[in-house]
């Protein structure tokens, strides 16, 4: 399973220009489901992204994770962070996770989030999205469960 996580002072997603999700300060995470992941990899991701210290402190260092700051959570579907480009010049998707099991652990992250007690919005899986944000730092960070696991 992979994440993007950016730290946002706001984000938002629409659908057909439509608002589906949006939170205030927090993070911002692109999340895709390789066909190989399992409950495992949600869980990994979801104790990264509750407690990784990328919040200021008094100092402005950053040693608060996101539980301590009271912020929220954006999660968005992205299959294509499973893209390879390696070769030619169209990525291929045969890493990522077909539809139905894709669904089903983003489901499941999104809920182990919302039991550590964190603000979840969300966009919609497998709708064409369009994603606002303002980025806080900028701090964006790229996590892979397969790396860690």
């Amino acid at each position: 399973m992979r994440a993007v996580i950016q730290r946002v002072k706001e984000a938002r997603v629409e659908v057909k220009g439509r608002a589906v999700g949006a939170i205030g300060p927090g993070l911002l995470v692109f999340l895709g489901v390789g066909k190989d992941d399992t409950e495992k990899d949600c869980k990994y991701l979801a104790d990264k992204v509750t407690n990784l210290r990328i919040f200021p402190d008094d100092k402005g260092l950053m040693n608060k994770p996101l539980l301590e700051t009271g912020g929220a959570v954006l999660v968005v579907s992205q299959f294509t962070l499973w893209g390879d480009c390696r070769k030619g010049r169209r990525p291929s998707f045969v890493r990522a996770a077909e539809p139905g099991l894709a669904k089903v652990l983003y489901e499941r992250f999104i809920s182990l989030l919302r039991e550590k007690g964190l603000s979840v919005a969300t966009g919609i899986f497998q709708e064409m999205m369009a994603v606002h944000l303002i980025n806080d730092g900028p701090v964006t960070l790229i996590l892979d469960s397969g790396k860690s696991i």
